[in-house]
């Protein structure tokens, strides 16, 4: 099949030979967020994206990643006039508030469950993130790009067949987009081959992680390693998705 802007990076994912071709794009694609948003083409002083960042603000996540980042002065000119919108926004929040008066039921409510205004504000700006938008849709191109793969190259759905499967939490994705992207016909096929290669490197993880343990009991102790050396990062990975040993990604100054 042809490459295209897309096939590429999904191509390259799959080469890698990662726990998770999607990590592994996940990553590549957070990163070019992250220059973007605060690297030396300097894309924060354009109105329209500070506009864009200015509502949207970003998760507890990505301020970390860039204070890691770095770059002062551009996290500086972010908040500046993201906390000018902000504090403009709250001040319409606390004007228009009425407190309730409290019911019986309310005693027993369970504080997941929100009702109050100020407190369901906060929560939508908690989950409101600039660079979590826009990964989400490029995620969702790239997913739909996956199936279009798996059905029209043979060579592209081998190579999935002998990869290392996926994380856990990008499997469950997988699964769902399957729902749609596949007739019935395809699902029959799908499902049986992705469940088949996830619990087969599952259970690779896991002898891999059960050595490690066996490593350190004395007897071991000249024993091969086998591979079992970064079996906690990618163990963790499997579970949950990322690179638990990455270094913070930082500006390139």
């Amino acid at each position: 099949m042809k490459e295209t802007l897309y096939t590429i990076p999904l191509n390259d994912a799959v080469n890698a030979n990662d726990e998770c071709p999607f990590c592994y794009i996940e990553r590549s694609v957070e990163q070019d967020l992250l220059d973007f948003t605060l690297g030396n083409s300097a894309s924060y002083m354009e109105s329209d994206i500070r506009d864009a960042t200015d509502r949207d603000g970003f998760c507890r996540e990505h301020f970390k990643k860039m204070f890691d980042y770095g770059n002062t002065l551009g996290n500086a000119w972010i908040l500046k006039t993201h906390y000018m919108r902000m504090s403009k926004a709250m001040s319409e929040q606390f004007k228009n508030y009425t407190p309730t008066k409290t019911t019986l039921k309310d005693k027993f409510r369970k504080n997941s469950s929100r009702i109050n205004p100020i407190g369901i504000w906060v929560e939508e700006k908690d989950k409101s993130c600039y660079i979590c938008k826009r990964f989400a849709d490029t995620y969702d191109r790239y997913m739909d790009t996956f199936f279009f793969m798996y059905k029209k190259d043979a060579d592209f759905r081998e190579r999935i067949k002998n990869s290392k499967g996926f994380c856990l939490h990008h499997f469950g994705d997988l699964c769902e987009a399957a729902e749609t992207k596949l007739n019935d016909k395809e699902k029959k096929d799908f499902y049986p081959e992705m469940f088949a290669l996830m619990e087969k490197h599952m259970a690779r993880l896991q002898e891999d992680v059960s050595w490690m343990v066996e490593k350190f009991d004395y007897r071991n102790k000249d024993a091969d390693w086998k591979n079992s050396r970064d079996a906690i990062q990618r163990g963790m990975q499997k579970l949950k998705g990322g690179y638990p040993a990455d270094p913070a990604y930082k500006m390139n100054k």
